[in-house]
């Protein structure tokens, strides 16, 4: 979790005591809600159920349900929240706060509360809805991102908009690094932004359909490096999924996670996509579409995470070689 920083939760005033219902699953989400706990009391959280993990399969628990279990909250985990309509109708919201939750929330839940359920969004909306705005806006090439604090309707984040804040995306950010910033800045701006909710003097906007673009949930194809991209494409596609899942290319028939890339300015003719060009202080070099990058760091499938010098000092002959 990260500390509060960034923000003087001593400065917003609260006169009453909402009936508050937290949605939320992943790290991200358990920062927003410690934030908010802070200055308000939820009566429930819902969260995913726990996930078996691990070659044993062991049951772990949500970061969100470890902080509501921590602040004494009762959890609920629906395998489908639309089957729980009536539980979370017991609990007569005033709102419902929701923060990449995981499902789509059905429109009888989202009307109960009588002032409305919001969303935290990790993107500057209308762009990028969906489940994965974060790595999409890296893969992208975007130069800026941020935070929308929004209504929730049926449709997928295309609610009216309440506050918007402003991040630069740098190029020494990762898809991990990208989320730990844009947690605080969530965290900070519903705590700033809520109390004109609650006493309903906030502004409500609604989202340009025409400026609608979509960050779908990553797949195990969208995970595959092509070497036939440039230079930057490629960086950016290894940064944003770093550390989790991976962008993953085939090496002699085994998959190799990479987890950082340097871009250069070697140029190379005659040399197939993929083929690895050089063996450098840093690395090895890998031809790209216009040019190359160097893989600083990886994973062989079936080895430990480790540095492209060690695995280079155990591979002496993997210049000419391909990756898939």
């Amino acid at each position: 979790m990260l500390d509060n920083e960034e923000i003087n939760y001593d400065n917003i005033k609260i006169d009453h005591e909402p009936k508050i219902v937290y949605m939320g699953t992943p790290e991200f989400s358990a920062t927003v809600l410690e934030g908010l706990l802070t200055k308000y009391r939820v009566r429930a959280v819902v969260t995913q159920p726990d996930k078996e993990v691990g070659r044993n399969r062991e049951l772990r628990k949500s970061p969100v349900k470890e902080v509501a279990e921590a602040n004494t909250i009762l959890v609920l985990q629906p395998e489908r929240i639309k089957n729980f309509v009536e539980e979370i109708r017991a609990f007569e919201p005033d709102i419902i706060i929701t923060c990449a939750y995981g499902q789509m929330i059905p429109k009888e839940i989202l009307d109960m509360p009588r002032l409305g359920s919001i969303n935290v969004h990790a993107s500057l909306l209308p762009r990028l809805r969906g489940g994965a705005p974060i790595e999409r806006s890296i893969m992208e090439g975007h130069s800026k991102t941020g935070i929308t604090i929004m209504y929730m309707d049926e449709k997928m984040d295309s609610g009216d908009i309440i506050a918007t804040r402003e991040l630069p995306i740098l190029d020494t950010d990762t898809g991990s690094i990208l989320r730990e910033k844009l947690a605080v800045v969530g965290r900070d701006l519903l705590l700033e932004t809520l109390p004109s909710i609650l006493d309903g003097t906030n502004t409500r906007t609604k989202q340009d359909e025409a400026s609608v673009t979509f960050a779908p949930v990553i797949k195990r194809e969208d995970e595959k490096i092509d070497f036939s991209l440039n230079k930057r494409q490629v960086f950016n596609k290894v940064r944003a999924l770093n550390n989790f899942p991976g962008a993953y290319a085939i090496y002699e028939g085994k998959i190799m996670k990479i987890y950082s890339v340097i871009e250069t300015d070697n140029t190379f003719t005659g040399v197939l996509n993929g083929t690895i060009t050089e063996i450098y202080k840093e690395g090895f070099g890998v031809k790209v579409g216009n040019g190359e990058v160097i893989v600083t760091e990886l994973q062989l499938e079936g080895k430990k995470r480790m540095s492209a010098r060690d695995f280079i000092n155990g591979n002496k002959d993997i210049k000419g070689k391909i990756l898939e």
